[in-house]
């Protein structure tokens, strides 16, 4: 079977940034951009800050601490407001504050300031680990040093890194467990796993502190905030509260407090390394924010390897069709030339990590490889006449838009499709073999998200138990270095033939 999409549109459509409670670690405060007038805050301010969420309401920010408009605006820099934190003293308590800026309103976040809790070294252990990172060349070594060491450094029952697939399912390149936690090195997880409405607020935060599933949520109050008569939008904020399909989800992992570090490249979403305990797990504010910054570091790191590799790849690919294209003009034929006739015996299979590859020209096949038979060929350039293909086209999954070609599927799994005439049907057409493949998913990811009867209530999957599914007809996916170079390919045969 083909591979199945469970980047679940249900899961993917629930508004988390719209929770409306957070974890009671801390405080909020929602003002008003012309005053600093406190609209909103959140049901635990007496517990934290010492005033009673009612009676604060109105009141303005600078009346708590003690701060006119113009110390306020100085103090927590809310003319431009950055993801720095702030401090601010309330009563005979020191907060770090969070300011974050939505179109008609500040939402402040408070953490009382206090001692490390679980790094007492603070920074040093991160540069440590910078500086054991330095020695680190291949992906699994870094993956592997960065769980080792994170697990160490915090004194945390497991460890585990994924990486997301073009799908976004997300499997375990490395781990380092204890205390009877499931190992999962080498399962994949379901894209619903991580929704993409998480995946994108995972862009906006470096990581996610969930100290202890069993909290009781502070409630924001009132609960419209008056401003924009709506709920308001919490999705930069560490203290934002967890959906309870996601606590649950967590008791089913047998973990009590998570920390999640995003991997980014690229400007994408690349990894998550998740950290877990299987009792209650606090981090400081300056903890937290020192994870905020080895982010950076780790993902920096990875890119550094992604990049060198894809550096040797695209040298190698334009090696290779330099090769091709100077066969071709020094044999006079595009059939020898992309056929490694030339002298360097590279061809077009070599450069594309193909196993056969056709050439229809002037109504004639010419064959290099291992291809379909010939029936099957010529159903292919009626197909690709009428699919009207001007441009390079690219599947690993030949089965899925071509139903007949599933009998070839050993062999042509995958197709890479160069026009080469811009007033005849004339095509460069390479072909990938099937890479069957078993996956490893923790859990049915058919059974993701259960609804009980009513349709309503829904809960997570109960068990993670290996559930093995076997993929066929799918071929090793096209490289996007590989569509450029296609793309140059047939741009000088374009000009070759004119």
């Amino acid at each position: 079977m083909g591979k199945n999409n469970f980047d679940s549109e249900f899961c993917g459509a629930l508004p988390i940034h719209h929770i409306n409670t957070i974890q009671p670690y801390g405080a909020i405060l929602v003002i008003d951009k012309e005053r600093y007038a406190i609209v909103q805050t959140t049901t635990n301010a007496a517990e934290k800050i010492g005033f009673d969420h009612k009676e604060i309401i109105g009141k303005t920010l600078g009346e708590l601490c003690n701060l006119s408009a113009e110390q306020l605006r100085d103090t927590l820099g809310l003319q431009a407001p950055k993801t720095d934190a702030y401090t601010l003293q309330i009563g005979e308590k020191a907060y770090y504050a969070l300011v974050h800026e939505q179109a008609d309103y500040f939402v402040v976040e408070l953490q009382e300031k206090m001692a490390n809790k679980r790094m007492a070294d603070g920074l040093k252990d991160i540069k440590n680990l910078m500086l054991a990172l330095e020695g680190a060349n291949s992906l699994p070594q870094v993956c592997d040093l960065i769980v080792s060491e994170l697990k160490q450094m915090l004194g945390i029952d497991g460890v585990m890194m994924y990486q997301f697939d073009d799908d976004w399912n997300g499997t375990v390149i490395s781990e380092q467990k204890s205390n009877g936690l499931e190992n999962y090195l080498g399962v994949t997880f379901p894209a619903s796993d991580v929704p993409k409405q998480a995946r994108e607020l995972y862009l906006k935060n470096p990581l996610r502190l969930i100290p202890d599933r069993t909290y009781t949520p502070a409630r924001l109050f009132p609960v419209i905030n008056p401003l924009t008569n709506s709920f308001t939008n919490l999705s930069s904020c560490h203290l934002r509260g967890v959906a309870d399909v996601h606590l649950e989800y967590m008791a089913n992992m047998k973990m009590c407090g998570s920390l999640s570090i995003r991997v980014i490249h690229n400007g994408n979403l690349w990894g998550l390394i998740s950290c877990n305990h299987t009792s209650a797990y606090h981090l400081t504010f300056d903890e937290s924010a020192n994870f905020g910054l080895l982010s950076n570091v780790i993902s920096n790191k990875i890119s550094s390897i992604i990049n060198a590799n894809e550096y040797q790849f695209i040298s190698k690919m334009q090696t290779d069709r330099n090769a091709i294209v100077d066969a071709i003009y020094s044999t006079g034929s595009v059939t020898k030339g992309i056929f490694g006739e030339g002298e360097s015996k590279v061809s077009l299979l070599t450069l594309f990590h193909a196993t056969g590859a056709v050439l229809f020209s002037g109504g004639k096949q010419y064959v290099h490889g291992q291809v379909p038979d010939a029936n099957f060929l010529d159903n292919l350039i009626l197909w690709l006449q009428a699919k009207d293909i001007d441009k390079i086209y690219t599947t690993h999954h030949l089965a899925g838009v071509m139903e007949e070609s599933a009998q070839f599927s050993e062999i042509a799994s995958g197709m890479l499709v160069i026009p080469i005439s811009s007033f005849s049907p004339d095509y460069i057409v390479c072909f990938r073999p099937e890479v069957i493949k078993t996956i490893e998913w923790g859990g049915n990811p058919h059974h993701a998200i259960n609804f009980e009867d009513n349709g309503l209530t829904y809960h997570p999957r109960h068990s993670f138990k290996i559930w093995m599914e076997t993929v066929n007809q799918i071929a090793q996916p096209w490289h996007e270095q590989e569509i450029q170079i296609a793309n140059t390919i047939r741009s000088f045969l374009l000009e070759f033939k004119s």
